[in-house]
């Protein structure tokens, strides 16, 4: 079944990766489209690239400055008069180690991936409980799951982002409010060549993990499919994924094994 049909989507960090694939497979299946993300030439560029490009609105935002998000929702109502799924997506990711990180890239990453994500996430809600209907398409990580080399703040902010949602989902249920956890392994994007290090420059490198990861097609498949069987999380990814049943079943195993895993 075509959930997707006639439906108004809003998309973060839409202009790259996981958010402009989930443009893309959406506005094949007829949504209309809310594009955010920074750089309005990249989501301009994008939107005249789908079908039905007049029914989709460009509305730049940055998740590290989230005092106008209450407004950016009014120009979607006064524009839609609704939202159904927010695709809450984007983010930054990190490569350097917790005794070189400066508090300050520690606090960058958890502005931009936890308290702007969220930010959002509220000026949205009162749009979901006015209707009695809503979805939350939350991109967390596998780093969401357990920690990792070189990911401490990006890890801990993904992590933040499970429990904030999940007592979301238990106290909007009532009201028609569903969520989903979408925790992305090794999926072939650029998320490292973007990545802070230890300065806050970005890590410019295309990581092999990324590099031989899961497509970024087949990873929004497999995320579309979840969202329209309303799963609570779905993992997606290749055989690292199994790491998080792992953990949760033979944690001694777990410990031996990723410590042997390459960071990058």
């Amino acid at each position: 079944m075509n959930i997707f049909q006639d439906k108004i989507v809003w998309v973060t960090g839409a202009s790259a990766g996981i958010g402009m694939e989930i443009a893309k497979q959406t506005a094949e299946k007829g949504a209309k489209l809310i594009l955010s993300a920074r750089n309005k030439e990249k989501l301009q560029k994008l939107k005249l690239s789908l079908p039905n490009s007049d029914q989709h609105l460009v509305l730049p935002l940055d998740l590290e400055h989230s005092g106008n998000f209450n407004e950016l929702v009014s120009i979607v109502i006064t524009e839609f008069g609704n939202i159904d799924f927010l695709f809450n997506n984007g983010g930054l990711s990190q490569r350097s180690e917790v005794h070189e990180t400066p508090m300050e890239i520690d606090r960058r990453i958890m502005e931009i991936n936890y308290f702007g994500n969220i930010a959002l996430a509220k000026a949205v809600l009162p749009v979901f409980r006015r209707q009695k209907s809503g979805h939350f398409i939350v991109i967390s990580s596998i780093a969401g799951k357990f920690g990792f080399f070189l990911r401490s703040a990006y890890s801990a902010s993904k992590h933040a982002l499970h429990g904030f949602y999940e007592s979301l989902l238990l106290e909007e249920e009532k009201n028609n409010v569903f969520v989903t956890i979408a925790c992305p392994g090794k999926i072939n994007t650029d998320i490292s060549m973007n990545a802070l290090n230890a300065t806050g420059g970005n890590h410019g490198v295309m990581d092999h993990n990324q590099a031989t990861g899961m497509s970024v097609e087949a990873c929004v498949t497999k995320l579309l499919l979840a969202t329209s069987a309303k799963k609570k999380e779905i993992l997606i990814g290749k055989k690292e994924i199994k790491a998080v049943k792992l953990k949760r079943f033979m944690p001694r195993l777990f410990w031996k094994v990723i410590r042997k895993q390459s960071a990058t």
